[in-house]
């Protein structure tokens, strides 16, 4: 029932809340008082009586209460206070939190109530607001609403009152957790490819292939075939003066000038276009089957992109010869050979995408498009690359971003994709000016508002903590608590929301 960390470690969030774990069951508060109390004796040398002949320094402790007595207390916390090596006192924490308050507390009381328990003239405070930017923000008049979150973490000295809206000299940081897939993302269709990549992927591992919804109506044999008959053709004639581009979805009017598709599509990413509309293996064959055969007979000769190592480029390049090898077309090749044309495709434009925006150089992206690791991993490099993409996207579009914001996230998510695996649910934090975002959270309420009172006391500080919060600040409440109703507007629709007041108190008591 007891959780023990260093103190500077046995917060929650930002503040001075413990960290929740899974596991251990709340104490009454009586019960946790006893254990605070056998916590205080073993360490006060002034228990002689107990015969302890080496007083040991114990970990920080905090145990949790389940909130049924009148304070609602959900945490009880102890800290050893100490000279050197010697210990001359017990620092103790009470958390409560009430759901069932019907107004917000005084600041200037809050201040008093600290003066007077602690017995200082001097306090200082610092505000702490976090608020929810995604859910303020709209595409086509809708709430974004899905697991993905964008908010702010806002901070300053001085508060001047409860639920104060932050001042702009404050510091803040945008944290971002995006989930890719959104449909009403300008770069849906870009995800939809990636997902036929990934089943690429997973049928080559796995030996079987579960082929998601065509992305076209049209048949990718029929596709093919009249882009080797007529389309191609025309292809070849204007090759040195046009380029023509991938029959794609037209990219959402609101993004064209952040991504497009591009103008230099090759014979083999052209194929892909058309081919991710295969849906079974035999389709797949028949594919490939009229491509070798206008390679075989002379029909094509396309051009490709320098660079590329699939084995439909190796095939193409032969044919400017004359002759190409005898491809089996069997097993798992075609499925592979769709996968690297397809991989050639989507590392160019995400290449495309980030040089062309001038956020990263070649050089920098080439832990991400490198083919000297294994196929899976590739495709794996890729995602981490889509990932990227959607997040830059999305500040672009929601929170409309320049260049001089986006280039430091993008170093941030690349930097920890070269060190990570893909995790849509990591949180990356870049640190802004408070005006960038402002627009988006003045007229909305905060999900978090917090004010710390602290007072120093020697080489000791003594703080005060109250908080106001839309969801509770320890997972262990009870899930009957009502909580505090307030009316908010978000585009211009009224919702009800609930805040929890949580207050974190300390308290000294001195040995000597």
């Amino acid at each position: 029932p007891m959780e023990e960390s260093k103190m500077d470690d046995a917060v929650y969030g930002s503040e001075l809340l413990p960290k929740e774990s899974s596991g251990p069951v709340a104490l009454s508060v009586n019960r946790a008082k006893q254990l605070i109390s056998l916590y205080t004796m073993v360490q006060n040398p002034n228990m002689t009586h107990l015969k302890i002949s080496e007083l040991i320094v114990l970990p920080p402790l905090w145990i949790r209460c389940d909130g049924s007595d009148p304070e609602h207390t959900y945490w009880l916390g102890a800290e050893p206070l100490k000279a050197g090596n010697k210990i001359t006192g017990i620092n103790f924490y009470m958390v409560t939190c009430d759901a069932d308050k019907t107004h917000f507390a005084n600041l200037e009381e809050l201040k008093m109530a600290h003066k007077k328990k602690h017995h200082s003239s001097i306090v200082m405070t610092k505000g702490f607001a976090q608020y929810e930017l995604i859910r303020a923000a709209a595409i086509e008049d809708t709430i974004v609403e899905s697991e993905s979150n964008i908010s702010v973490d806002i901070t300053w000295n001085t508060v001047d009152k409860v639920l104060e809206t932050p001042p702009l000299i404050s510091a803040a940081t945008l944290n971002i957790a995006l989930e890719s897939g959104d449909p009403r993302s300008p770069v849906y269709q870009l995800y939809r490819e990636l997902q036929f990549l990934l089943a690429l992927a997973e049928g080559l591992k796995t030996g079987v292939t579960e082929w998601p919804e065509p992305l076209e109506s049209e048949s990718a044999v029929e596709l093919v075939r009249e882009f080797l008959t007529g389309n191609c053709i025309l292809f070849y004639l204007n090759k040195l003066f046009q380029k023509i581009k991938c029959d794609t979805a037209a990219v959402d009017s609101s993004i064209k000038s952040i991504f497009s598709e591009r103008g230099d599509l090759d014979f083999a990413e052209q194929l892909w276009c058309k081919m991710r509309s295969v849906s079974s293996y035999q389709e797949l064959i028949e594919c490939f089957a009229l491509i070798i055969k206008s390679l075989e007979h002379g029909e094509i000769q396309p051009w490709i992109h320098q660079g590329s190592s699939s084995l439909l480029s190796k095939l193409i390049q032969q044919s400017y010869h004359g002759k190409i090898e005898v491809i089996s077309l069997s097993g798992i090749t075609p499925i592979q050979m769709l996968l690297e044309i397809g991989l050639d495709k989507m590392k160019k434009d995400y290449v495309s995408f980030f040089i062309g925006q001038e956020l990263a150089t070649l050089t920098y992206l080439d832990y991400f498009i490198s083919t000297s690791v294994d196929l899976q991993e590739q495709v794996h490099r890729v995602q981490k690359l889509h990932h990227m993409l959607e997040i830059m996207v999305s500040c672009t579009v929601l929170l409309q971003f320049k260049h001089e914001n986006l280039f430091p996230l993008t170093q941030i998510c690349m930097k920890y994709y070269k060190e990570n695996p893909l995790n849509e649910k990591h949180v990356f934090q870049l640190p802004i000016r408070p005006a960038l975002v402002k627009k988006f959270y003045q007229n909305d309420h905060p999900e978090i508002w917090k004010v710390d009172i602290s007072s120093v006391h020697g080489q000791k500080e003594a703080k005060t903590t109250w908080q106001v919060s839309t969801n509770p600040p320890v997972e262990h409440m009870t899930s009957n608590n009502t909580g505090l109703f307030s009316d908010s507007t978000v585009n211009g629709s009224s919702e009800e929301r609930m805040y929890f007041i949580t207050m974190a108190q300390c308290s000294q008591v001195h040995f000597t």
